[in-house]
């Protein structure tokens, strides 16, 4: 690979490097992803399960920062077809390994393999592993009696095969972009963070109108609404596993914090209410919205679904309650759901979005959605139902007598 230049024998890498990079992301908020990239200026190309685009250092640091509903940063060190196990073997020892991974790296091989010829993941996993090990040795010119030592930063490797295409990976990220720092403790049924973000992107949620959360556990959805409505970097509250590299100089995410720091807006008033029927779990969520600094920007109340009510007008609902998945929960469950069909009705101005992998949601809360949006909560498949609300009444214009 080019873009290196050695100084006193240490190798470092060109603050303008490009890379070929994915933002993986769950089934269905591959579009999301892009647009969050293409918001960033970053040009991109959308497919199952991620985003590719190109950037340097700088581009790493951007997205793992802002990125909201992504999982992981990658860094693609190299792409081919491979049929045999020598042709994979081959195929990785030819990549430029001593360009990322130092003499003493951590460098752990996860992998899978789906319609492939070879379909044996441990295997294909070893493989690469052997293969990266033999180039490290002959460019350190270590033996092959004596085994690397593995004792440095962690440099998480992947081996994806697809329909016989190799993808072989290197995580920029750690662990997954989900991982805010800022949840203290959850529910019982907890929302991913970048899922809930995606759930609150997919509104028409603005940050001047009400946000509501009428089964907000440990307070998941409301943080994301805020963070968001304060343009606040998800990931200004964590560490990344490329900070760790020797090579990725550390001023780099400096300058990005400063940047992201400096793009908040902490001083606009947002309306966002949270509330559930347990008092115990709002207390979770008022803990959790003070570790990330937004205690004064959320109200979390104790509150049955039945006793909601407002004289507030165009807001937005967003709510991720009780699938009914356990024994014996289904019918408590559909019963929340009659309850949400009844107190919702009157707020004719109000837009609703529930997620639930209940499909007959619709029959018990009274109503046939808007629209419906397929989305997978982890491995669970769900339906986002959307009931659209009136559209506020357009502001006359203003006639101005200039000269």
């Amino acid at each position: 690979m080019e873009g290196f230049f050695y100084h006193k024998g240490e190798k470092t890498m060109k603050e303008n490097q490009e890379f070929n990079l994915v933002a993986t992301a769950a089934s269905g908020l591959e579009a999301l992803v892009g647009k969050e990239l293409r918001d960033l200026g970053i040009e991109c190309t959308v497919e199952n399960g991620r985003a590719r685009f190109k950037g340097t250092m700088e581009t790493i640091a951007k997205t793992n920062l802002w990125l909201r509903t992504a999982d992981r940063v990658k860094i693609v060190v190299g792409e081919f077809d491979a049929f045999t196990f020598d042709e994979l073997f081959e195929s990785v020892k030819a990549l430029p390994w001593e360009d990322f991974l130092p003499l003493d790296a951590q460098f752990p091989v996860a992998g899978k393999s789906i319609k492939s010829t070879l379909y044996s993941t441990p295997d294909c996993q070893a493989i690469t592993k052997k293969a990266i090990v033999n180039r490290l040795r002959e460019y350190y010119h270590r033996p092959a009696s004596v085994p690397l030592a593995e004792t440095g930063a962690l440099f998480q490797l992947e081996v994806a095969l697809l329909k016989d295409h190799v993808m072989v990976t290197l995580d920029t990220t750690g662990p997954s972009l989900f991982k805010r720092g800022y949840r203290l403790e959850k529910g019982g049924a907890p929302l991913k963070e970048n899922m809930a973000a995606a759930l609150v992107m997919l509104t028409n949620w603005r940050k001047d109108r009400p946000f509501y959360d009428p089964v907000c556990g440990s307070g998941t959805l409301c943080i994301e609404a805020a963070m968001i409505g304060h343009n606040i970097a998800p990931g200004f509250n964590r560490e990344f596993a490329c900070e760790k590299w020797d090579w990725f100089k550390p001023e780099i995410f400096a300058s990005a914090r400063n940047e992201a720091e400096e793009a908040a807006d902490y001083d606009i008033v947002l309306d966002i209410t949270g509330s559930d029927i347990n008092g115990k779990i709002i207390e979770i969520a008022r803990r959790n919205a003070e570790e990330i600094g937004l205690g004064d920007s959320i109200v979390f109340k104790q509150q049955a679904m039945k006793d909601f009510h407002t004289d507030k007008e165009y807001g937005v609902i967003v709510a991720n309650p009780p699938y009914g998945e356990r024994l014996g929960e289904e019918e408590e469950v559909r019963q929340l759901y009659r309850e949400m069909g009844q107190v919702f009705k009157p707020l004719t101005t109000w837009s609703k979005y529930i997620i639930t992998s209940d499909l007959l949601f619709e029959e018990f809360y009274g109503a046939k959605a808007t629209k419906k949006r397929k989305l997978y909560n982890g491995a669970l498949r769900t339906d986002l139902f959307q009931y659209w609300g009136t559209r506020p009444p357009r502001q006359p214009r203003v006639e101005t007598n200039e000269a």
